[in-house]
């Protein structure tokens, strides 16, 4: 499966299954027609008409929050946390996403993460995120996507804890290496996770 999965840095992924799904499409130098666009948060860094724009055909499918609706012309799925839809054919479910003592994504926003199935996998994106109780409730998660560069989202200390409760089978560290974050977090995932969870760090495809 992790053969499947591109990461370009961020939050933006390319994962493919039986569909091809894209999170947060951002700086996608080499666009390969999407079936399914999960977006998490209105932010320019997560919610990239331009990029989206690449990835489109006639048939994908955007899901979305409310704030993102209407500016780009394709099909969308409007979504919040607790909603769970099915499109073409790939279970998702919509989680929250939030800051608990920042002000960068407030739980206000309805901001959100998904859970999804590829290829028999489930998948958790967390968006940007912090390290949030709800977490705690995410069950038989195969991989984890979690932020890491602490700043608008959970340091990667805290993403620890994050991890050991979803208890994935694996866990890939994001949102670190481009605007802020370094690899150095990502290390510290992995180290602090060694004999607990699998933990891979991909290189970004460019």
């Amino acid at each position: 499966m992790l053969e499947n999965i591109k990461w370009f840095g961020h939050d933006s992924f390319k994962i493919t299954g039986e569909k091809v799904i894209y999170t947060d499409p951002f700086q996608i130098k080499k666009p390969d027609k999407a079936d399914i666009i999960l977006v998490t948060h209105e932010h320019y860094d997560h919610f990239s008409p331009d990029d989206i724009k690449k990835l489109l055909a006639p048939h994908t499918v955007i899901a979305l929050p409310k704030d993102c609706s209407g500016k780009i012309k394709a099909k969308e799925v409007i979504v919040k946390p607790g909603d769970k839809i099915n499109i073409e054919g790939v279970e998702i479910e919509v989680v929250p996403s939030y800051n608990l003592n920042k002000k960068f994504h407030p739980k206000e926003k309805g901001w959100v993460g998904y859970i999804f199935k590829v290829m028999g996998k489930r998948i958790y994106i967390a968006g940007d995120t912090d390290y949030i109780p709800e977490m705690k409730s995410f069950k038989d998660i195969d991989i984890a996507l979690l932020p890491v560069s602490g700043t608008y989202v959970m340091t990667a200390e805290e993403a620890v804890q994050a991890a050991l409760d979803i208890n994935p089978k694996i866990a890939i560290p994001m949102h670190y290496g481009s605007i802020v974050g370094s690899e150095k977090d990502a290390q510290y995932f992995a180290e602090k996770l060694k004999g607990k969870i699998d933990v891979i760090i991909l290189q970004p495809e460019r």
